[in-house]
């Protein structure tokens, strides 16, 4: 297993963290109540990882993340994202999320006909779940059925959900 490095920067919702190691980006966090305890989670998270400046292509994306937050429309395919530890059925999923561009969003069932696998909302919904990549793995974007909310699993649940929407233009209720 290569080194993981990590670095914490601030955003408009508060001080998010990055991981990355030789393959690209292998996680982000979305802000905990305060910088200690994100720096923690990411350590509970990636055991080992060290405190490091950051390269080019990782402050490009903190640089994109960053943006994104303040409410500037940013495109973050360019982020190259270590799925290795990534189920397939998951990757497939991350794929597709990456697509909704900020301001408009995609049900879990559209993103599951979209795999061809129309039966799979759940299954589409366990993965956004368990989405190590947020913000450029827009989960956010993606919603229940007849446009509810959904779930949210990173801190602060389905208010945060709603509140990077709303940065985003995206109008719920």
């Amino acid at each position: 297993m290569s080194t993981l490095s990590f670095s914490l920067f601030d955003s408009a919702i508060g001080t998010c963290a990055i991981a990355w190691g030789t393959r690209g980006v292998v996680g982000i966090l979305l802000p905990e109540p305060e910088e200690s305890e994100t720096r923690a989670r990411l350590l509970r998270r990636f055991p080992g990882a060290t405190e490091a400046a950051t390269p080019t292509d990782i402050q490009l994306a903190i640089d994109g993340i960053v943006a994104l937050l303040r409410g500037e429309p940013r495109d973050l395919s360019f982020i190259s994202l270590d799925v290795d530890a990534v189920p397939e059925f998951h990757r497939r999923v991350y794929d597709v999320a990456r697509t909704i561009k900020p301001g408009t969003t995609l049900s879990y069932g559209e993103i599951a006909s979209r795999l061809g696998e129309p039966d799979a909302a759940r299954a589409v919904g366990q993965a956004l779940g368990r989405n190590p990549f947020p913000i450029v793995v827009p989960c956010h974007r993606v919603l229940a059925s007849r446009g509810k909310t959904g779930g949210f699993s990173a801190p602060g649940g389905t208010a945060t959900k709603l509140r990077l929407l709303a940065i985003e233009g995206e109008r719920l209720l």
